[in-house]
């Protein structure tokens, strides 16, 4: 990962903590340690505000050939302020 944090690979990645520069990175990172460890079904918290942040990490989504589909949250997991992301098995 980008930052010194040490990040549980859980499947829920939340963005407050780190700087917006450190996002591309970090989310890509994130994906391939979960694809790593068989999860392909991962919640990314990027918050509600401006959505320059949830702009960000769905162009980093657009650019990977692994993403099979991705959505903004129901109500129940984050809203608007949650991507949720499928990454592909194969």
């Amino acid at each position: 990962m980008t930052n010194d944090t040490e990040l549980p690979i859980d499947g829920v990645l939340d963005l407050h903590t780190f700087q917006p520069r450190d996002v591309k990175p970090l989310v890509n990172d994130y994906l391939d340690a979960c694809r790593e460890r068989g999860i392909f079904d991962v919640r990314i918290i990027h918050g509600k505000g401006i959505g320059m942040l949830r702009d960000t990490v769905h162009a980093v989504l657009r650019g990977r050939e692994d993403v099979e589909e991705f959505r903004l949250a129901d109500e129940t997991r984050g809203g608007w302020g949650a991507t949720l992301v499928r990454l592909k098995t194969g």
